[in-house]
């Protein structure tokens, strides 16, 4: 899968699909983690996404606001390359308004859903 071809799917499945719209990217995964190696491989796959930018919100979920939907594109194929053999990975766009449509509970009681950071972070 190429880089046009990430760009189209994202694009469509999208509510505004103006490149310059600010999305949030979740990457949802199972690895697998049986063996020592394969667990080094998990932990090594969770800190690249820690490095790109995500927090992870549920154990493997994690999140990153993006400021356009093309800046999600070299993000993705980063996170494809690096994919532990045998492991399966989702992403889901977000545009702003549907991540903070999101509900979430914790022990049963509604919590704040994070907002859009009001900084954009550069390391």
């Amino acid at each position: 899968m190429g880089r046009a071809t990430i760009a189209k799917i994202l694009r469509d499945c999208i509510m505004s699909p103006k490149a310059e719209d600010a999305v949030w990217s979740l990457v949802m995964f199972d690895l697998p983690v049986q063996t020592k190696a394969e667990r080094r491989h998990a932990t090594a796959f969770r800190q690249l996404l820690l490095d790109l930018g995500y927090q992870r919100i549920q154990f493997s979920v994690y999140a990153r606001f993006s400021p356009s939907v093309s800046s999600l594109i070299p993000t993705i194929g980063t996170i494809k390359c690096n994919l532990p053999e045998g492991g399966e990975v989702r992403i889901l766009s977000l545009t702003d308004h549907q991540f903070a449509a999101a509900l979430r509970f914790s022990n049963a009681t509604a919590v704040e859903v994070e907002g859009t950071p009001s900084q954009l972070a550069i390391f």
